[in-house]
């Protein structure tokens, strides 16, 4: 999805379930919800940065979390902790910066996902 055009990215994020909830083309950002059993959520946001796109997501669901670092697990390149944020170099793609809260409601089978996406200069997007 990182070297896709937004309008690529709404096919994508649409035939996976998630629905639009706000689009702002003067500042070429979109965000996407998802609500699942259990109130298991998950919000994409997207954002056109030049010919870079920014991506930020926002869970409650481990599930994603452990499929996003099974995903990148053979080409992270280092691994950090700065404070509460784990940071991952991906190799030839981009910089993930998570950060792992606990929920509101306190509950202690569920945590707050903050995933943030940043490519590096050299991943473009396609116009």
């Amino acid at each position: 999805m990182l070297h896709n055009n937004l309008e690529k990215a709404d096919t994508f994020l649409t035939a996976k379930g998630y629905t639009l909830a706000k689009k702002d083309v003067r500042k070429n950002n979109r965000k996407y919800e998802l609500v699942l059993s259990g109130s298991t959520k998950s919000e994409v946001q997207l954002r056109a940065d030049g010919k870079r796109i920014n991506i930020e997501l926002e869970t409650n669901s481990y599930e994603q979390y452990n499929l996003l670092l099974n995903s990148i697990s053979q080409f992270r390149v280092k691994d950090s902790n700065i404070g509460d944020v784990q940071a991952y170099d991906v190799k030839n793609l981009a910089n993930i910066y998570i950060t792992i809260n606990d929920t509101v409601p306190y509950d202690a089978l569920r945590k707050d996902y903050d995933i943030q996406i940043v490519p590096y200069k050299n991943v473009t997007a396609i116009e």
